[in-house]
């Protein structure tokens, strides 16, 4: 299987839209919020598509990854750093190794691009191996002071997080997605049901 990953451009918009939808649905609540969180965010002023990559199997793409601006507040000050998200892969190619491709080529280019650290909400299955590690370890909380598995980061820099402690802040667009809007927005795309499955969070 020949992967490839290149930049998204406006004509996918709609494809990697669809992937994400089909990446995401059932798995964390019935139905999904992912693909119009997508939607959402290129319109956000935090966004940065310079960072958003798909990966295509033949022609056809089957992942993709985007980034936003994000901070941690201190005492004394705001650190400006990025996270990512959604990550997704279509089901029938995950396993494979392309979420990983996806992941290590942009966190190469936010490097790059000077930024020092990534925080991000993920599976915390997952993330560990690509070198991620739960904030308690930097001293660092969510906004509302808490501390959890799925709530990781990783210093692009070593020691740039080493006085950080503080709290973490991403775009407002992350929890401005109203369910009624959400469901509007997805009768964009072929129907699936929405099912209550074990394991979920609710």
């Amino acid at each position: 299987m020949q992967v490839s990953i290149r930049e998204e451009r406006i004509e996918d918009w709609y494809d990697t839209e669809y992937v994400t939808k089909k990446a995401f649905w059932n798995l964390h609540f019935p139905g999904c919020s992912e693909h119009y969180l997508v939607h959402k965010l290129r319109q956000d002023s935090a966004y940065l598509p310079e960072f958003t990559r798909v990966a295509e199997v033949d022609g056809v793409i089957v992942g993709a990854i985007w980034y936003s601006k994000a901070h941690v507040h201190t005492e004394k000050e705001k650190i400006e750093i990025v996270t990512f998200g959604p990550l997704c892969v279509e089901p029938a190619f995950q396993k494979k190794g392309i979420g990983g491709m996806l992941l290590r080529e942009t966190m190469e280019l936010v490097k790059k691009a000077g930024y020092k650290a990534i925080i991000i909400f993920g599976e915390p299955d997952y993330y560990p191996r690509h070198g991620f590690i739960t904030c308690d370890h930097f001293g660092i909380t969510t906004k509302d002071g808490k501390n959890f598995d799925a709530f990781m980061g990783i210093e692009l820099e070593k020691g740039a997080l080493a006085h950080a402690k503080g709290k973490f802040t991403e775009s407002e667009v992350f929890e401005n997605l109203p369910p009624e809007e959400v469901d509007q927005y997805d009768k964009k795309f072929p129907y699936m049901e929405k099912l209550k499955l074990p394991g979920q969070w609710s």
